[in-house]
């Protein structure tokens, strides 16, 4: 499939900060735009999950040759989907209006290249976490968010993480790909790493939005600025536990970063998809 080859000029910043990454290509890939934005990659840089702009729907997308499998139209189908290891199926979570007139949530599991979606547990209001429905990695801790406070699942008992305090409200958070650490956001503040007890804190910045793990070192995230109503700028930033902070992209609105080894891949304003090729 055709990419569009961004000038380096303006596509990779010059930085003076210490170089966390090495940015070797930010590329516009020839993908579906308007009202969609990336909802992940896959772990070999193969496929990306696109979603609508309100998370309704999940596709995937073959970025050599755009071959495009529809995996859901539900609601909610595009937060926080759960590409297995193996890179063969997905999980993800559908919002189901239920007799009484209420959402539900129910977490379904689609084999790629299968018609029919698995349901892996009855609607609830309380989903469980995703990694947990289905053993896909049972024995890491599970990250997730209730009622603004962050919570940890280890062995099937969870409990609140929430580092900094539960008068703080928590998002985004992750997993290291280790199982070892726990990235978050706080609202308000910036993003964090704590280990999974909640202890030995580092901030990593408030222009750190949406973060993601790279690797066990490094997270990126989006350096967006907006007026109250639209998004003014936005820039992909890599920083390392040692504190270093890189901007990798300028130049062009990219958010919502998701990174598999060797690639990034991120939104642009108006529904792009860039990947930036780093090593």
């Amino acid at each position: 499939m055709k990419k569009i080859l961004l000038s380096l000029g303006l596509a990779i910043a010059t930085m003076a900060s210490a170089q966390v990454l090495n940015v070797q290509s930010v590329e516009r890939l020839n993908l579906p735009s308007g009202d969609v934005k990336v909802a992940g990659i896959s772990q070999d840089g193969s496929f990306v999950l696109l979603t609508g702009n309100d998370n309704k729907g999940l596709k995937k997308v073959d970025v050599a040759t755009g071959k495009t499998e529809v995996l859901s139209e539900a609601a909610g189908a595009g937060f926080n989907a759960q590409i297995a290891a193996d890179g063969q199926s997905v999980i993800y979570r559908e919002r189901v209006l239920a007799k009484d007139k209420t959402f539900t949530t129910q977490m379904m599991k689609r084999t790629f290249g299968e018609q029919q979606a698995k349901r892996l547990a009855a609607p609830t209001r309380s989903p469980r976490p995703l990694a947990l429905t289905d053993n896909m990695e049972a024995a890491r801790p599970v990250l997730s968010i209730e009622d603004r406070q962050l919570m940890i699942t280890i062995g099937g008992v969870t409990s609140q993480l929430s580092p900094l305090g539960e008068q703080y409200s928590y998002i985004w958070p992750s997993l290291s790909p280790d199982g070892q650490r726990v990235l978050f956001y706080v609202s308000g503040k910036g993003a964090y790493v704590s280990d999974l007890h909640g202890q030995n804190l580092m901030f990593l910045g408030r222009g750190v939005r949406a973060p993601q793990w790279y690797n066990n070192n490094v997270i990126v995230g989006m350096n967006d600025k907006d007026n109250g109503e639209v998004v003014l700028s936005s820039e992909i930033v890599a920083v390392n536990l040692q504190g270093d902070h890189q901007v990798l992209t300028s130049g062009i609105v990219a958010m919502y970063p998701y990174a598999a080894t060797g690639k990034i891949v991120c939104s642009g304003l108006q529904g792009e998809t860039y990947m930036i090729t780093v090593e």
